[in-house]
């Protein structure tokens, strides 16, 4: 979502260490090229003016001036006011008893998928959540939940067929949750296309007779200063304790995600980053500004890692990359962990330096045209691609829509990856002989 921001203020950095000497011109004119970056972005007008005017104080300041390395300076300044601005003093959820979660938002934010998406993150890490399904307006919002409980594996209170006292409803569903004995209950709310005095009236009353320990607001990024709008409303209506925010992995600006804090003062506590259910996750100020300064996040990309792959698999793969035997049964098991893991412009833009590689060869379409060959291969032929003949690899090419040239280059770079882990074998080997015998 933040490509073009990050792009844009990457640039200003890079100039910035290219001058040999920092001044107060030099610096005017790279937060000019931030203001514009940050509107260009949909970054609210008023927090943006404030955040420039907070990193101009610090970067004129004598430490930054006379340091040795002013550029890496100014972008520490940045990196530490982006944090500020996305929420520093973010917390995580209260959830002391009875742990109840009033989900809310307009039609259309992801209410419904962030309810089901919340409970499964909060049974990955030990709790025992239930659904309470209070959309009495859209009927499929009820279905839907419903599905959506089930693939998670998490119980849902369903009101019965034709109700409509949505007060009712959550009364026989705190009851309800009561005798399940869950400790975390999720209610998701009807919306509106728009915010109207019968939506805010019906979340008033549920909201004083269930008294939520979180009344969390559901808003699409992609909507820009809309979400904006929108949080104010609620929050000044209800007092809202945190935001979700979804379709992160969009296309939009973004200038969402660094103006919702700040406007309402309410910190974000979680982010959608894909459709799939298990593409959610809690907002760290730290990790999104570095992605954005092109830094990378090193720490989510070691959580999702670790959610993708087990242990045990992961010492079995090193020993076959320690041993050169690594097949393309191997290869195709990394594939399909990687894709676990998400899309991979999401990955890239988590490693240092490597946000810029979604702008090479290396891309979802050729990942999958890559699959696709293994996938046509026997299980004997993933095993010893030696015998892969050219006739086993017209047929390959047949199997799965690509030309002849295209197996045959998968098959030379995995064999040159092979062979380039077979000499680091031998030379630890060496290397371990030649350390034995300096100790004798």
């Amino acid at each position: 979502m933040f490509g073009r921001l990050s792009d844009k203020l990457q640039d200003v950095f890079k100039n910035l260490r290219g001058q040999g000497r920092i001044t107060e011109s030099n610096i005017a004119d790279a937060l000019r090229e931030v203001r514009l970056a940050l509107l260009d972005a949909d970054v609210n007008f008023q927090v943006a003016k404030d955040f420039i005017a907070r990193v101009k104080e610090k970067a004129l300041g004598e430490e930054v001036l006379r340091s040795v390395t002013p550029g890496q300076q100014i972008v520490k300044i940045f990196h530490e006011e982006l944090c500020a601005l996305l929420g520093g003093d973010s917390a995580p959820l209260d959830l002391e008893k009875p742990g109840r979660i009033l989900i809310v938002g307009l039609n259309g934010a992801g209410k419904t998928t962030s309810s089901a998406k919340l409970a499964r993150l909060l049974k990955s890490q030990g709790r025992s959540p239930m659904l309470v399904a209070c959309d009495l307006m859209r009927p499929a919002a009820i279905d839907q939940l419903a599905v959506l409980a089930g693939q998670i594996g998490v119980p849902v209170f369903r009101p019965e067929a034709g109700e409509t006292d949505v007060l009712a409803v959550a009364k026989r569903a705190a009851e309800w949750c009561a005798t399940t004995g869950g400790d975390v209950q999720i209610y998701d709310t009807a919306g509106r296309q728009e915010i109207d005095e019968p939506l805010i009236e019906e979340l008033k009353q549920l909201r004083d007779f269930l008294q939520p320990r979180e009344i969390l607001l559901v808003a699409d990024a992609a909507t820009g200063q809309q979400a904006v709008n929108v949080a104010e409303k609620f929050h000044g209506a209800l007092g809202l304790t945190g935001l979700v925010l979804t379709k992160l992995d969009g296309d939009a600006r973004g200038g969402a995600a660094l103006s919702l804090r700040s406007v309402t003062g309410r910190p974000i506590k979680f982010i959608g980053v894909g459709e799939k259910i298990d593409q959610f996750e809690a907002f760290h100020p730290d990790r999104l500004a570095g992605r954005i300064l092109g830094m990378g996040d090193v720490i989510s990309l070691v959580e999702k890692a670790a959610e993708a792959i087990s242990e045990d698999e992961a010492r079995r793969m090193e020993e076959k990359l320690r041993t050169a035997s690594f097949d393309l049964n191997d290869f195709l098991q990394q594939f399909k962990m990687l894709k676990k893991m998400g899309p991979l412009e999401n990955i890239l833009g988590m490693i240092p330096g490597m946000d810029k590689i979604k702008d090479s060869s290396v891309d979802e379409k050729q990942l999958k045209r890559v699959e696709a060959i293994i996938l046509s291969m026997t299980l004997q032929e993933r095993a010893r691609p030696d015998i892969l003949n050219a006739r086993r690899r017209q047929r390959i090419a047949r199997g799965s829509g690509v030309h002849v040239s295209e197996v045959n280059n998968l098959i030379l770079r995995f064999t040159q990856m092979r062979k380039m882990m077979k000499n680091m074998g031998s030379m630890k080997k060496l290397m371990a002989k030649a350390g034995a015998g300096f100790r004798m």
